[in-house]
């Protein structure tokens, strides 16, 4: 993993003026992922903008860390469920013909 990849924890809570305590107990909860490099914690910027919603459902929003992992949950299987239509139509190019006939879209 290359260091450029990654953003001091510190520098996180700081730009968003929150605890490391709570990056820990999503840490802790498997819901993001930090790296340790001589007694410094990181974060991987692939796993920002997660961090970045987690931030806003918790400091603005008031949600727990249990209403966090729930939600997080709930989108991860509607993401699947997306990619599962999406291959569905491409398996199966005619369901969207039939759908479009059905609702009179694609006229």
């Amino acid at each position: 993993m290359k260091t450029e990849d990654l953003v001091p924890a510190k520098d996180f809570c700081l730009h968003h003026n929150i605890e490391y305590s709570f990056i820990s107990s999503l840490q802790n909860s498997g819901l993001i992922n930090i790296t340790s490099i001589k007694r410094s914690s990181f974060i991987h910027t692939d796993d920002l903008q997660k961090l970045e919603k987690f931030v806003r459902l918790h400091y603005d929003l008031e949600i727990n860390l249990e209403g966090i992992e729930t939600i997080n949950h709930l989108l991860d299987k509607i993401e699947e469920m997306q990619r599962e239509i999406v291959r569905l139509k491409n398996c199966h190019p005619n369901l969207q013909k039939n759908r479009d006939s059905l609702t009179g879209g694609g006229a």
